[in-house]
């Protein structure tokens, strides 16, 4: 039997990965710093083990990765989230018999710092907003004329974003920032399964309840030639392989700009059928390219709630109350309801902690899994080291 190890487990992603490989006989198992987490309760997982989250000690959690594959003969590494910055770190260091979703970290790293995400769009030939590191002197003068966001290099779930308007004076920063334009038009977001270069699938869908600059409620739309260029070439360019997403801007005129990359899963993946998902895991080089899912809209029941309830008196609680009562919830599965049924338990400790600091449930989520601008220079600047 096949054994894929999970890196993650709280977010319905990993559920959603988890339920395929099971589909399909996949034993499969769970890694987490938390001991209660929403894939912990799902028939689809046959075990969870408890590891050392990287925000605490990085080695340690690599190493606690590297015992688990070797004590299960585990045959498929899956990085789920902003975890697969630290995972792909083993990349060309596990068994010959293990297979990690992931390129090697200094190509993850390449696409996913906001920076250098812009100067790779610069040498795929596709568009991207202007944008300069925050000390740079380009970026007062952008700051000066146009209306502009100032980001964190590497942040996550919308963490440390600002906006501003033209002529704002630049705040100071303590960590690792860029200043990007700020562009008008519709955002959009993608998630596509690639191989060795080649776009496989792409998902496109739009945000249809907000919790801040996050989706709770998504709608799938088709995608546009323009956009399908766009992600085909950047794909073709970096030799992507695995997941990776994109938010996009499509201006007035239609034209394509890339916002930023997550080279992982995001809530696109809700849309893919669960069987080709599967495939296109176990088998990604003769595997046929992955079918959709009829569903055009998808949530996640209980922040899609939440939101729906705050917004009760204002103009957006008609359309949020309809996306409530219509979408497809994420976590639901007759077969299996303890996911669902359990989330305000398994999810408790982020949620608490969502509460005493006042961030959204995605940015608390990802906290002991952020990678800091400082380790990312230190490993950007050298060499990096295999894991033995």
């Amino acid at each position: 039997m096949t054994t894929a190890l999970l890196t993650l487990g709280r977010l319905p992603k990993a559920l959603e990965v988890a339920r395929a490989l099971h589909g399909v006989g996949v034993r499969v198992l769970v890694a987490e710093p938390f001991e209660r987490h929403l894939s912990g309760v799902s028939k689809a997982v046959a075990q969870s083990f408890v590891v050392t989250a990287p925000a605490v000690d990085r080695q340690r959690y690599l190493d606690d990765l590297q015992a688990l594959v070797a004590a299960h003969q585990v045959d498929l590494l899956v990085p789920i989230s902003e975890e697969i910055v630290h995972v792909s770190a083993l990349h060309g260091a596990l068994p010959a018999s293990c297979r990690l979703l992931s390129m090697s970290q200094a190509e993850i790293l390449a696409v996913h710092d906001k920076g250098r995400f812009i100067e790779t769009c610069a040498a795929a030939g596709v568009s991207a907003p202007q944008s300069y590191p925050s000390e740079h002197a380009g970026a007062r003068e952008l700051a000066a004329k146009f209306d502009y966001v100032l980001k964190p290099t590497s942040s996550c779930s919308g963490r440390g974003v600002r906006f501003f308007n033209a002529g704002d004076p630049l705040p100071a920063v303590t960590e690792r920032s860029i200043v990007q334009r700020l562009l008008r038009g519709e955002l959009v977001s993608s998630f596509s399964i690639a191989r060795a270069g080649e776009v496989r699938l792409t998902v496109l869908y739009r945000g249809a309840v907000m919790q801040g600059t996050v989706a709770v409620c998504f709608e799938r739309i088709d995608v546009p030639p323009a956009v399908d260029q766009w992600i085909r070439r950047f794909v073709a360019h970096t030799q992507f392989d695995g997941f990776v997403s994109f938010d996009l801007m499509i201006d007035a005129e239609g034209q394509v700009h890339g916002i930023e990359c997550n080279p992982r899963a995001t809530s696109g993946i809700h849309f893919v059928e669960p069987w080709s998902l599967a495939a296109a895991l176990l088998e990604p080089q003769t595997a046929p390219p992955p079918a959709l899912r009829t569903a055009r809209f998808a949530q996640q029941f209980y922040p899609c709630l939440t939101e729906t309830q705050k917004s009760m008196f204002t103009r957006q609680f008609r359309r949020n109350l309809q996306c409530l009562l219509q979408a497809r919830e994420v976590t639901w599965e007759t077969k299996d309801p303890w996911p669902f049924i359990g989330m305000p338990y398994t999810a408790w400790n982020i949620i608490a902690l969502a509460a005493r600091k006042r961030m959204t449930f995605g940015e608390v989520a990802m906290l002991d899994f952020a990678w800091s601008a400082d380790e990312h220079c230190r490993v950007a600047g050298a060499r990096a080291e295999v894991v033995e």
